[in-house]
C-alpha cells in the first residue's frame, strides 16, 4: 500500500516550489531580513495567495477549498523548503481551524469567508494555553482582554489577532486598537515574525465553543505543529540537497570532498534520517481530520521526532559544507536558523512528548 501525497497535492506543491524559486531566491531573502524597502515580502505574499493557500482549509459554503491538512502539509513543506519569509500557519492553519471548531455560525461565516477572500488576516498567540510564563497571561473579564502574551505568530501584519487564556479560551480581537501593543521579538529566524502583544482593556470576543471544552484550542495547536514539522522536513531537505551538491563541487586533494568515505557517510546519514520523517508528517496530517483517537499523539509525535532529526541534519549540513556553511555569502544559516526555531515554537520536543505520553494514559 503506498501513503503518500496525491497527484493533487504534489501539483500544488511543485507550483508553490517553482513559485519561490524564481520570486523568493536566496538573495531576495537576504534584502527581507536586512532592510525590506522594497516590501519584497508583501509581493511574494501575494503571489502565494494568488495560488490560493488562504483557502485551503476554509469550507466551500465560505468561498473556500474546503482540502484537508494533508493538503497544507504539503504547503508548507515546500514553504520551508525555500525558506519562505511569508506568514502561513498562524492566517491560514491555526486561525481557520480554530475558528471552524470553537466559533459559532455566525462566527464562522464573518471570519472563515473573510479570510478566503483576504479581507483578514489573523495573527495567532496561544502561548499562555502551551506554557504559561509567572510574569505574562491573559485575563477576559466584561469582553475586555488584559495582560500580555509571548511569541504571538505573524502579528505584525494582522487585521485580527487570536489570542488565548491558561484555560485554552480563544478570543478574536482587531489589531488597529489603541488598547494593543505589538512588539516585535528579535530571534534567530528573520524569515518570520514573532511578537509580544500588550492588551489594555481591549475589546474582544470569544469564539463561543471554545468555553465548553479545551478540544478547540488543541485542535488548532496540533494542526500548528504539524505544519512546522513539515516545513522543518522541507528546510532539512534543501540542506540536505545543498550538501550534496557542495560535495560533488568541492575539492580537496584533488578530488571532490563526496569521494571521501566520512562525507558520504554524513550525507548518507541525513538521506536515511529524513525518509521517513515524510511519512510521518503526512500520517499525522491525516489523522487530523480522518482518525481523531491517533490525531493527537501523532501531531505531537510528529512535531517531537521531527525537530530532533531536522536538528542533526542542519548541523551535519553544515560540517559538510565547512567553513563555507557559516557565511551569509551562502545562505545556509537561513535553513539552519528556520529549524532551529521550528523547534522550540507551540512546545519543545520535552514538553510534546509529555503531552504524547499523557495522551496514551
Amino acid at each position: 500500500m503506498y501513503f503518500g501525497l496525491s497527484e493533487e497535492q504534489s501539483f500544488f506543491q511543485d507550483n508553490v516550489k517553482k513559485y519561490l524559486e524564481e520570486h523568493a531566491t536566496i538573495d531576495k531573502i537576504k534584502h527581507i531580513v536586512s532592510d525590506d524597502k522594497n516590501n519584497l515580502s508583501a509581493e511574494i505574499h501575494q503571489g502565494l495567495l494568488n495560488l490560493g493557500i488562504n483557502g485551503l482549509l476554509i469550507p466551500e459554503e465560505f468561498g473556500g477549498l474546503e482540502l484537508d491538512l494533508l493538503f497544507a502539509a504539503s504547503v508548507s513543506e515546500a514553504l520551508g523548503g525555500g525558506v519562505s519569509p511569508t506568514p502561513f500557519v498562524a492566517p491560514y492553519v491555526m486561525a481557520p481551524t480554530a475558528i471552524k471548531h470553537a466559533g459559532s455560525k455566525i462566527q464562522q461565516e464573518n471570519y472563515l469567508s473573510k479570510i478566503a477572500s483576504n479581507e483578514y488576516r489573523f495573527g495567532v498567540g496561544f502561548s499562555e494555553f502551551i506554557g504559561k510564563r509567572n510574569d505574562t497571561g491573559i485575563t477576559f473579564s466584561d469582553n475586555k482582554l488584559n495582560g500580555r502574551a509571548m511569541f504571538a505568530l505573524d502579528a505584525n501584519d494582522a487585521t485580527h489577532l487570536l489570542l488565548a487564556n491558561e484555560k485554552g479560551e480563544i478570543f478574536v480581537t482587531e489589531t488597529k486598537s489603541s488598547n494593543m501593543e505589538i512588539v516585535n521579538l528579535t530571534t534567530v529566524d528573520k524569515t518570520r515574525q514573532y511578537s509580544e502583544v500588550i492588551c489594555k482593556n481591549l475589546e474582544a470576543e470569544m469564539l463561543e465553543n471554545s468555553s465548553v471544552s479545551e478540544e478547540p484550542i488543541l485542535k488548532a495547536i496540533d494542526a500548528g505543529r504539524i505544519m512546522l514539522a513539515a516545513d522543518s522536513i522541507g528546510a532539512s531537505q534543501t540542506m540536505v540537497n545543498k550538501a550534496v551538491d557542495y560535495a560533488k563541487e568541492r575539492k580537496q586533494f584533488g578530488r571532490p570532498i563526496g569521494s571521501f568515505q566520512a562525507v558520504k557517510h554524513m550525507c548518507a546519514e541525513m538521506a536515511a534520517d529524513l525518509e521517513p520523517c515524510y511519512a510521518l508528517v503526512w500520517h499525522a496530517a491525516h489523522c487530523h481530520d480522518h482518525s481523531p483517537l491517533e490525531a493527537r499523539f501523532m501531531a505531537c509525535h510528529a512535531k517531537a521526532h521531527v525537530s530532533e532529526i531536522s536538528k542533526g541534519i542542519a548541523k551535519k549540513s553544515t560540517e559538510v559544507h565547512g567553513g563555507m556553511g557559516f557565511t551569509d555569502l551562502l545562505g545556509l544559516h537561513y535553513w539552519f536558523k528556520r529549524i532551529g526555531l521550528n523547534r522550540q515554537i507551540l512546545g519543545s520536543p520535552e514538553l510534546v512528548r509529555e503531552e504524547a505520553y499523557r495522551t496514551q494514559i
